[in-house]
């Protein structure tokens, strides 16, 4: 198993763990106090403890190597655990205003405040450090899984400081139509929190451009450009999880050998591959040269140059996808 695996593991772990935990912990404080805001909060640990077991799973899933059924590997299942996660989450916002409406009219009392306030700060706390800890190894790995899991977390952290607020507000004011208010100010920020985790899940399995990774890529090639690339297009970028696949149409001089066109494609490929921590999946269709490419062809000594250097081209991430060669515009 890679580090990175291992990582994604460890934490996922202590998130599912810390979850079960927590919601043991936040249904005591409910009972204890009776609040509605603790309730609303308590519900999301239910999505809590759920989403993470399937995003454990998710993860196991999707470190299991590529097969004939699924030949481009099992990454995909991160971006469909995100999406549950999101659902979720958009879930329990919903049940959470129906709890909060239903509250204004049949109202409870509210008793041992204090102790609410305490155990509810003890879940925002640990839920605060574990949720930035997943982010952060989310984003280290690439995991969508460990992101998603985390921001989950942090949206909980934020709920919990609201209630821990209103707790506090009611047990000073004395007025109970503070609970019910807040619960419905949580719902709001819970729902509109599912509804992004789900519009980034659907854009990644519907394989939407990755904006950040397509200008990796472009820099990598900047970077790294060597004389004998004398154009690159139709770049595409794909994510399976934490795995990328990557095509492209690499222009080499027309008149090299197979051997030689086969040993820097494994350049290109090479250049590419070790700027990505994950496993990357490159294929690469080379073009032969053209006439009209010596304008900006930076092949030394080249033995059938029709026109003289003009200029480079500048390769970047909105020249680099179109489906073809980028010639120089000659004034």
């Amino acid at each position: 198993m890679s580090a990175s695996q291992q990582t994604k593991y460890r934490w996922m772990g202590i998130s599912l763990g810390l979850s079960i935990i927590l919601l043991a912990l936040k249904f005591t404080a409910y009972f204890l106090t009776y609040s509605t805001a603790i309730l609303s909060d308590a519900v999301e640990s239910i999505v809590n403890v759920i989403a993470s077991g399937f995003a454990f799973y998710s993860i196991y899933l999707a470190g299991q190597p590529r097969d004939l059924n699924h030949p481009y590997g099992h990454g995909k299942i991160e971006f469909l655990s995100s999406g549950f996660e999101g659902a979720m989450i958009l879930s329990a916002g919903l049940v959470i205003v129906w709890q909060a409406i239903l509250s204004f009219f049949e109202p409870k009392e509210l008793t041992n405040l204090d102790w609410g306030f305490a155990l509810i700060g003890i879940t925002a706390v640990a839920n605060a450090f574990v949720g930035w800890m997943l982010i952060r190894s989310g984003t280290q790995t690439d995991s969508a899984a460990l992101t998603a899991d985390g921001k989950h977390l942090l949206t909980d952290t934020f709920s919990s400081i609201v209630v821990m607020a209103g707790v506090a507000l009611v047990s000073y004011t004395g007025k109970h139509w503070i609970d019910s208010v807040l619960s419905v100010i949580l719902s709001i920020v819970i729902i509109y929190n599912g509804f992004q985790i789900t519009r980034q899940s659907v854009a990644r399995l519907m394989d939407e451009a990755d904006v950040p990774t397509l200008h990796r890529v472009v820099t990598l090639l900047n970077v790294h450009k060597d004389r004998n690339w004398i154009d690159v297009h139709n770049l595409r970028v794909q994510k399976y999880g934490a795995d990328l696949h990557i095509d492209c149409h690499l222009t080499l001089p027309y008149y090299w050998t197979l051997t030689q066109v086969h040993e820097e494609v494994h350049h290109f490929e090479d250049t590419l591959k070790d700027g990505f921590r994950a496993e990357v999946e490159i294929f690469v269709h080379t073009d032969p040269c053209e006439k009209e490419c010596c304008h900006y062809c930076r092949v030394a000594d080249c033995p059938v140059r029709a026109f003289a250097f003009v200029n480079d081209i500048d390769w970047n991430p909105e020249n680099l996808p179109l489906n073809q060669k980028h010639f120089v515009t000659l004034i």
